[in-house]
C-alpha cells in the first residue's frame, strides 16, 4: 500500500514543464514500521563528535516551527526523553537517526496508552483526558513543539507536520473514511468519528435534539390539580412593606396632580356611543353650496329612437348596396349606426332584437355608475395668471407723443448722442457729414462734412470738456463743436494743446494725428488712425478714457485710448469672438464686452475676468449699462431685450420680446427709471425699470409706451435711441434720414 501510495506520488509531483526535485542525501525515506513499537528508543549521545545542532529529522518534530532560542527549554526535552527511555539503551535495532525521528510520536502515543489505561472508567467532563493542559486556550502554543502535558507532567509533543496537500489529496482518494476524518485541537492528532457521532453530527445541523430517545413533544403532566384546596399552598405571612404606603409613587401622584393642575395632562372625554349604521346623507345641509339637491345628478337618459329605427323607415333611411358593404368594412366605433335599418311589411313581422340583452346591459351599467357627486371644475381666470403690473399712468413721466423732427441728413442717420447739459445733439449719417443741432428748436446749428460714414458719435461725458468723438472709416475723430460757452470750448482747446509728446515715442496699436490748419475751423482737433475700420466709439465717465471697437479678427479688437497723454493699449491678450459692443462702467474699474453670443465683465485693475453673462441670444446687437451699475440690457438681432441683474445670476432676469424684427439700440435714462429700445419694426418702446435700494427685492419691469414715426427704408427702422440727460425725453434716429424727439 505504502508503495502504491508512493508511486502516485511521484507520478502527480513530477509534471512535464517542471523541474523534478533531487532527493536529499541526508534524508533518505525508510520504511515505516506496521506495528509502532510502545517502547522508546535510547536517546542520542550529544557528547560524541557529532553536530550538536538539530537535523532536519529534528526540525520536522517542531512542526516547521523555528527554534524558540532558550537552552532551558532543549535541557528539558533532553531529559525528559532521557528519563522516559531509562533502562531501554540496551536495544539497537534501529539507527541513531531513527531513534532521533520517531521518539517525540512514540513517546505521545506511550503516554496516550497509559492514561488510557489508568483512567478508563475516568467520569470527568473533559474531551480528551490523555492532555492535562487544564483551561488553557491552544493559541498559547503556537510557538511551541508541545501541545500540553500528560498526568505524569510530559510534554505531550505536535504530531510530525511533514505532509502537505498532496499527501492530504491523496488520502483523500484512497482513504474511504476521509470523510469522517477530524483534527483534535487538543492532540493534535485525526480522529475517525464513529457512525454514532456522525449521526449525532447530523441531528445538530438539522436543528434535532442530540437525544435519539428525546421526545420533545411529550403530553403535558398536570402537576397541580383542578380541584380547588381550602389551604393555601404557601402560608407564608405578608411582607411589612405592603402596609407602609410607598414614597416614590406618592411623588408620581403628586407630580400627576401638578400636572393636571398646570392644564398639561388632559381628562379624557367620554366617548359618545355612534351607530354603525348611519344615513350618509343626513348631515349635508341643503342651503349649502354643496347641498344634495345642488349636487344631484341625474342617471342619463337614453336618446330617443329616430327614423332610422323604425320598422317601416322611409326610403332615404334604407341603406344601399354599397353602404352595407362600407358599413360592414368600418370598425364598431366608427360606425354612425350601431345597426343596418331594415324595412318590414308589419309589426308582426319584426324578429327578435339580437342586441337587447347587450344594450340592457350597457343601460344597466349607466345607471350603477353614474355619479353620485359633481366633480367641481377648477375656472381659472387667464387675466388671474398674468401678474399685476401697475397701470402705466402711475408710473409717469415718461415719453408718450412726438415732439420735433430733425430734418437735414440726406442718408440713414446710424447714430446719435446729446451733450451732458442736454443743450446740444450731434447726429452721424451715411452722406458723410456730422450735424449738430440745438434740442428745444430743432435747428441745424453746423455741418461738418468728414469724408465717410459715420458709424458712431459720442459726446464727452464730462461737463467741462466740449468734445465730440466720431468713427469714421478707419479713424476716430476729436471735434470741438465750439456751441455754446465760448470758455468752455476755450478751454478745451487750451487742454489740448498743452500735451507734450515724450522724447522717445513709444509702440502703440493706434496713432494720434494733430488736424491741419485749415480743419480747424470745421472743429477738428484729433484723428486717431486705426488699421481697420472702427464700429463704435465711447466714453469713460470721466471723460479721459474712450473706448473704440475695430471691425477685425484677433485680440486687438478692443483698444482703449488715454485723451490726457495721447496714448493707446490694447487691454486683451486673446479673442472670445466677434466683438459687437463695448461699455465701461460709470463707477467702479469694469468694462463690458458683448460679442455675440455673451458679456464679459473685465477688471481693468486686476486685469481679469469678472464674470461672463449668457444672454441666451443668438447675435447680440447692442449693449447698455444702468447709471447704478448693478443691471445691463442687452439687445439681439433676434428681436429679443434680455435683462441682467449682476448681483442675482449670470442667467437672464427677464427677457422681453415686444418687437417683431431686429433690434438695433437699446438705451438707460440717466436719472428717470426708464429704458428704451429701437428696432427695425419702426417703433420704440418704453419701459418702466426701477431698480429697488433693498438687494431683496427683484427689478420692477413694465412696458409703459410704443412711440411710432419713423418710416421703414430699406427694411430698417430705428438705428438709434438716446435718453435726454435730464427730460423724461428721448431721442431716435432712423433710416429715413430724419432724428425725432418724443416727449
Amino acid at each position: 500500500m505504502a508503495a502504491e501510495r508512493g508511486s502516485r506520488r511521484e507520478q502527480l509531483r513530477v509534471q512535464p514543464g517542471k523541474r523534478r526535485p533531487e532527493p536529499e542525501p541526508e534524508r533518505e525515506l525508510e520504511p515505516e514500521p506496521e506495528k509502532p513499537s510502545l517502547l522508546c528508543n535510547p536517546a542520542p549521545n550529544h557528547n560524541d563528535g557529532s553536530d550538536s545542532g538539530l537535523s532536519d529529522s529534528e526540525e520536522s518534530v517542531f512542526s516547521g516551527l523555528e527554534d524558540s532560542g532558550t537552552d532551558s527549554s532543549e535541557d528539558v526535552e533532553e531529559e525528559d526523553r532521557s528519563s522516559c527511555c531509562k533502562g531501554e539503551g540496551s536495544k539497537e535495532e534501529t539507527s541513531e537517526e531513527q531513534a532521533q525521528s520517531h521518539a517525540p510520536c512514540l513517546m505521545t502515543e506511550m503516554a496516550g496508552v497509559s492514561c488510557r489505561d489508568e483512567y478508563a472508567e475516568d467520569s470527568s467532563d473533559e474531551e480528551d483526558i490523555r492532555n492535562t493542559v487544564g483551561n488553557v486556550p491552544l493559541e498559547w502554543y503556537e510557538d511551541f513543539p508541545h501541545v500540553g502535558y500528560d498526568l505524569d507532567g510530559r510534554r505531550i509533543y505536535k504530531p510530525l507536520r511533514t505532509r502537505d496537500e498532496l499527501d492530504q489529496f491523496l488520502d483523500k482518494m484512497d482513504d474511504p473514511d476521509f470523510w469522517r476524518t477530524v483534527k483534535d485541537r487538543m492532540t493534535g492528532h485525526d480522529l475517525r468519528l464513529t457512525d454514532e457521532q456522525v449521526a449525532l453530527v447530523h441531528r445538530l445541523q438539522r436543528g434535532q435534539f442530540g437525544d435519539v430517545s428525546f421526545n420533545p413533544y411529550e403530553p403535558a403532566v398536570d402537576f397541580f390539580s383542578g380541584d380547588i384546596m381550602i389551604h393555601p399552598v404557601t402560608n407564608r405571612p405578608a411582607d411589612k412593606r405592603s402596609f407602609i404606603p410607598s414614597l416614590v409613587e406618592k411623588e408620581k401622584v403628586s407630580r400627576m396632580v401638578h400636572a393636571i393642575k398646570m392644564g398639561w395632562i388632559q381628562p379624557r372625554r367620554p366617548r359618545h356611543p355612534t351607530p354603525r349604521f348611519y344615513d350618509l346623507w343626513a348631515q349635508e345641509d341643503p342651503n349649502a353650496v354643496l347641498g344634495r339637491h345642488k349636487m344631484h345628478v341625474p342617471a342619463p337618459k337614453l336618446a330617443l329612437p329616430g327614423h332610422a329605427e323604425s320598422y317601416n323607415p322611409p326610403p332615404e333611411y334604407l341603406p344601399t348596396e354599397e353602404e352595407r358593404l362600407a358599413w360592414a368594412q368600418q370598425e364598431p366605433g366608427e360606425r354612425k349606426l350601431n345597426f343596418l335599418p331594415r324595412k318590414f311589411p308589419s309589426l308582426r313581422a319584426v324578429p327578435a332584437y339580437g342586441r337587447f340583452i347587450q344594450e340592457r346591459f350597457e343601460r344597466c351599467l349607466d345607471l350603477y355608475l353614474c355619479p353620485r357627486q359633481r366633480k367641481m371644475r377648477v375656472n381659472v381666470d387667464p387675466e388671474d395668471l398674468i401678474p399685476r403690473l401697475p397701470r402705466p399712468r402711475d408710473l409717469q413721466p415718461f415719453p408718450t407723443c412726438q415732439a420735433l423732427v430733425y430734418r437735414g441728413h440726406s442718408d440713414l442717420v446710424r447714430c446719435l448722442s446729446v451733450s451732458p447739459g442736454g443743450q446740444w445733439l450731434v447726429s452721424g449719417s451715411d452722406d458723410g457729414s456730422l450735424r449738430l443741432w440745438e434740442v428745444a428748436t430743432a435747428r441745424c446749428m453746423k455741418t461738418v462734412p468728414v469724408g465717410g460714414v459715420v458709424r458712431s458719435v459720442a459726446w464727452n461725458p464730462n461737463p467741462n470738456i466740449c468734445l465730440v468723438a466720431a468713427a469714421m472709416d478707419d479713424a476716430v475723430l476729436l471735434l470741438n463743436p465750439a456751441l455754446g460757452d465760448r470758455l468752455l470750448a476755450g478751454s478745451t482747446d487750451q487742454l489740448l494743446s498743452s500735451f507734450t509728446p515724450p522724447e522717445e515715442p513709444a509702440l502703440q496699436p493706434a496713432r494720434w494725428v494733430e488736424a491741419l490748419e485749415e480743419e480747424h475751423p470745421r472743429g477738428l482737433r484729433l484723428r486717431i488712425c486705426h488699421d481697420k475700420p472702427v464700429t463704435q466709439v465711447t466714453w469713460h465717465g470721466r471723460g479721459d478714457y474712450l473706448a473704440v471697437v475695430l471691425a477685425t479678427p484677433g485680440h486687438t479688437q478692443v483698444l482703449i485710448h488715454q485723451l490726457s497723454r495721447r496714448r493707446s493699449q490694447s487691454p486683451f491678450r486673446r479673442s472670445h469672438g466677434q466683438v459687437q459692443r463695448v461699455a465701461f462702467h460709470p463707477t467702479r474699474p469694469f468694462l463690458f464686452v458683448a460679442s455675440q453670443r455673451s458679456v464679459r465683465v473685465y477688471h481693468l485693475l486686476r486685469q481679469e475676468l469678472t464674470k461672463k453673462l449668457m444672454p441666451n441670444c443668438k447675435w447680440v446687437s447692442s449693449l447698455a449699462v444702468h447709471p447704478a451699475g448693478d443691471n445691463i440690457i442687452c439687445g439681439s438681432y433676434d428681436s429679443k431685450l434680455v435683462w441682467f441683474d449682476l448681483d442675482l445670476s449670470t442667467k437672464p432676469y427677464k427677457v422681453l420680446r415686444h418687437h417683431r424684427k431686429a433690434l438695433r439700440a437699446v438705451a438707460f435714462h440717466p436719472r428717470y427709471p426708464l429704458f428704451a429700445s429701437g428696432s427695425d419694426d419702426g417703433s420704440i418702446i418704453v419701459c418702466h425699470g426701477m431698480v429697488y435700494n433693498d438687494l431683496l427685492q427683484n427689478p420692477l419691469l413694465v412696458p409703459v409706451k410704443v412711440l411710432k414715426g419713423h418710416v421703414l427704408t430699406r427694411d430698417l427702422g430705428v438705428l438709434d435711441v438716446a435718453f435726454h440727460p435730464t427730460q423724461p425725453w428721448v431721442f431716435s434716429s432712423g433710416a429715413d434720414g430724419t432724428v425725432r424727439l418724443f416727449t
